[in-house]
C-alpha cells in the first residue's frame, strides 16, 4: 500500500506546487492587451501595443475564446497576467471592449505553470489621455475606395468642412460613437459639412462592412483600406477611434484620438461653421442689454 500512498502523496504535492496562489488581493495598474498578439512584437517598448493590428487581433482571439491580459510594466520589462473574471461584471464574456486600455485592477493573483493569472474583481479605467503624436502636416490627403470599389479622395471635398474618422468593425469603441457621428451629420448637413468613415477594414471585407452599416445606420460615406500608415500621416496616432476636422481649404484644424465627445465636437465646428453668427448674436445681446438699461422717460 505504500507505493500507492506515495503516488498519491506525489500527485498532490506536484499539483500543489505547480500552483501558486496568494489569498490577499492586489492591486496592479497596466494595459489591457491580448494574450496571444502581445507577443507578436519583440520589444512593446519599441513598439507600444494598440496598433490597429493589435485590436484586429484581441477581436479575433476573443471569437476564439482566447483571453485577454494586463501587461504590467516594471523596472525589468513586462509582466503578463490573464484575466479571469472575478466579482466583477463585464459588458461581455470578457475584457474586450477596454482592449488596448489602462487600468488598475484589484484582484487575487496566482501562478500555473509559470503562466500568471489574476482573477479581476474590480477595475478601474483609468483616465489617460495618449498623448497626440506630432503631425507631418496639416494637408488633409487621402485617396481610398468606397464599397462599390470606386475611387475617392479628399481632394474632392475641397469647399466642404468634413469630419473624417477612422475606424473598423472590429473596433468596439468604434460602434459606440457611430450613432452620434450619424447625428452629427444630420445636424449640420446643411451647413456644408460632410462627414466620412474611413474604415481600416479591406475592400475583401466589404460584406463585413456593408452589415455594420445597415446594423448601425451610418448615414454617411464609408470608404475602405486606411492604414496606420494614413492615421499616423493625420496625426492621430496608430489606435482606433480618431477623427480630425478639415476646413474648408483642405486642411487639418482639429484632431481626437479615441471616441469623439460630441458637445466638444460640434463646439469646434460651430467656431469654424459660424464665426459671424456668433459674434452678431454677441452685438445682438450687447444691444438689448443697452436697451433695457436705458430710461424710457424722454429727456
Amino acid at each position: 500500500m505504500r507505493p500507492i500512498i506515495l503516488s498519491i502523496f506525489v500527485l498532490i504535492f506536484g499539483s500543489t506546487a505547480a500552483i501558486a496562489q496568494s489569498s490577499k488581493p492586489v492591486t496592479l495598474k497596466g494595459q489591457v492587451v491580448c494574450s496571444v498578439c502581445w507577443f507578436e512584437a519583440k520589444d512593446r517598448k519599441k513598439t507600444p501595443y494598440g496598433t490597429a493590428a493589435d485590436v484586429s487581433c484581441a477581436a479575433d482571439c476573443s471569437e476564439k475564446d482566447l483571453p485577454q491580459a494586463l501587461a504590467v510594466e516594471t523596472a525589468k520589462g513586462f509582466t503578463l497576467y490573464t484575466m479571469e473574471k472575478g466579482d466583477i461584471k463585464t459588458n461581455g464574456k470578457d475584457f474586450l471592449d477596454i482592449v488596448p486600455k489602462m487600468v488598475e485592477v484589484e484582484g487575487v493573483v496566482r501562478t500555473e505553470k509559470d503562466k500568471n493569472f489574476i482573477k479581476v474583481n474590480a477595475l478601474k479605467v483609468l483616465d489617460e489621455t495618449p498623448v497626440k503624436p506630432v503631425p507631418v502636416s496639416d494637408d488633409a490627403v487621402l485617396a481610398l475606395k468606397d464599397l462599390t470599389g470606386a475611387a475617392q479622395s479628399l481632394a474632392d471635398y475641397k469647399g466642404r468642412v468634413v469630419v473624417l474618422n477612422f475606424w473598423a468593425t472590429w473596433c468596439e469603441p468604434c460602434k459606440k460613437e457611430m450613432p452620434d457621428l450619424s447625428a452629427i451629420q444630420n445636424d449640420y448637413a446643411a451647413l456644408g459639412v460632410q462627414v466620412i468613415g474611413a474604415a481600416g477594414d479591406e475592400a475583401a471585407d466589404g460584406a463585413k462592412v456593408l452589415k455594420f452599416v445597415r446594423e448601425f445606420k451610418v448615414n454617411f460615406p464609408v470608404w475602405v483600406g486606411a492604414t496606420t500608415d494614413d492615421m499616423q500621416r493625420f496625426g492621430v496616432g496608430t489606435v482606433l477611434p480618431a477623427t480630425v476636422i478639415i476646413g474648408r481649404d483642405g486642411k487639418i484644424v482639429w484632431r481626437e484620438i479615441g471616441i469623439i465627445k460630441p458637445d466638444v465636437l460640434r463646439k469646434e465646428l460651430d467656431k469654424l461653421l459660424l464665426p459671424k453668427v456668433t459674434e452678431a448674436a454677441k452685438v445682438a445681446k450687447a444691444e438689448k442689454a443697452k436697451t433695457k438699461n436705458s430710461s424710457l422717460v424722454p429727456a
